[in-house]
């Protein structure tokens, strides 16, 4: 007996000099929430739950000591105003938030991944909206006759905590889609006619569901996603683009009707329909109508996309790919996946890692959209009009981009090289980058 009792002593003080320890801390503010992150030496035990008067979050770590200095950590844009921490029963550990108002506290285990080891995340949301509500307030261009913008979302892939894929030279797949969708929203932006949103504008994690949110709040008439893809070996290679499957839609038909609170705001987007007081059957059959009208209408702009890339990148696949990805499942909005690459392959993690090739991807993008929607523009928008009214004098503005060639421009816009020199006043068919040129309706 006085040896099992002293073999359990040992192993005892053995455990409680085992430890956990919280070795880092990083904090990513995003629009409605923010995501504290403490790295830790192995799985913990946690307990978390918030103070009022004033604000406070108290995260309890079950043994577990502090290997680092919460004061050196940059709380700018964070509702957190100091961190501070204490020892607890001994051996656990107290760390306080203070905070600047009442926020709803969420937290869970991530498990190592590629980049970081264990990690206890405590998200600060906040319930209130009023940072999201200012960053996704929608602003339509529009005139005096109506003719609205077409509204382009653009979706980062990962962000903060999730880095996504990482190349071989460790160049993160977050890094890169951010700054091509911020290149592709410049140049959508310079498009006459067309508006973007970006769902992320910078290093933070949105869900996937609400980054279909985004899109209805913007009322978005296409969403577009950008990723880069990873495999396990490194020789596949080439750019891809996705739209739903009719398995994925399925599910998701289920699932919006399963849910009540979605009846209320389907349909957003450019469509305007709600389920709401729609019996079960009806709501069925609007739904299936919309979701099939919605991938159709993304195999059609993914197909013009895809052959614009094709022009400047080596393709995966010769057609537009379908699969159940979250981030497609809005019934109401055509929505694309881009993956411009794959960040696993060394040639073109450095091409990704480049900002000319980049710019490469990005403008063919922008081409395949705006060809798209020439030929389909959504009614009460400015291309609407211009294609209604072919014969007016009304006349566009283009702003020449690297690799454009007045032919390109002429093609693109259904129109002569002799014309556009005619109209511009051109005595050779020689273009700048970031010169404007005016186009003829006609």
């Amino acid at each position: 007996m006085r040896v099992v009792l002293g073999f359990l002593l040992i192993m005892t003080a053995s455990l409680a000099s085992a430890a956990a320890q919280v070795e880092g801390v990083r904090i990513w503010p995003a629009p409605d929430h923010t995501r504290l992150v403490l790295d830790t030496a192995g799985a913990v035990e946690h307990n978390v739950f918030s103070l009022s008067d004033p604000s406070r979050l108290v995260i309890d770590l079950k043994n577990v000591s502090l290997k680092t200095d919460f004061s050196k950590v940059d709380l700018e844009g964070s509702p957190i105003r100091r961190i501070r921490s204490a020892r607890r029963n001994g051996s656990d550990l107290r760390v306080v938030l203070d905070l600047a108002s009442d926020i709803k506290p969420r937290s869970f285990a991530l498990e190592p991944n590629q980049q970081y080891g264990h990690r206890l995340v405590v998200d600060l949301i906040d319930e209130k909206g009023s940072r999201i509500e200012r960053a996704t307030s929608p602003t339509v261009t529009q005139d005096s006759a109506g003719k609205r913008d077409i509204i382009v979302v653009i979706d980062a892939g990962h962000g903060g905590e999730d880095p996504g894929a990482i190349g071989p030279r460790g160049t993160r797949e977050k890094d890169v889609v951010l700054r091509m969708a911020k290149t592709l929203a410049d140049l959508v932006n310079k498009q006459p006619g067309f508006t973007a949103k970006l769902t992320r504008t910078g290093d933070y994690y949105i869900g996937l569901r609400n980054r279909t949110v985004l899109a209805r709040k913007y009322n978005a008439d296409l969403f577009v996603s950008v990723h880069a893809d990873a495999f396990r070996t490194p020789q596949p290679s080439g750019a891809s683009v996705f739209a739903l499957s009719q398995r994925g839609a399925t599910s998701e038909t289920a699932r919006w009707l399963a849910q009540s609170e979605n009846s209320s705001d389907l349909i957003g987007g450019a469509g305007g329909l709600s389920l709401e007081g729609r019996d079960e059957m009806l709501a069925g059959v609007l739904l299936d109508l919309s979701m099939t009208a919605s991938i159709n209408a993304s195999l059609g702009v993914g197909s013009s996309v895809l052959g614009r890339l094709g022009n400047v990148a080596k393709l995966h696949k010769p057609g537009v790919e379908q699969a159940a990805f979250v981030v497609l499942k809005s019934p109401d909005i055509p929505s694309i996946l881009v993956e411009a690459g794959f960040i696993s392959n060394p040639k073109e993690e450095k091409n990704l890692a480049s900002q000319w090739y980049r710019d490469k991807l990005a403008s063919a993008i922008m081409d395949g959209i705006h060809e798209y929607f020439r030929r389909t523009p959504p009614p009460g928008t400015l291309l609407a009009w211009q294609k209604q009214n072919k014969g007016s004098p009304e006349v566009s503005q283009y702003r020449i981009r690297r690799g454009d060639t007045l032919s390109g421009v002429a093609r693109q816009n259904q129109t002569t090289v002799s014309e556009l020199m005619r109209f511009n006043g051109m005595s050779d068919d020689r273009v700048m980058v970031g010169q404007t040129i005016r186009i003829p309706s006609s």
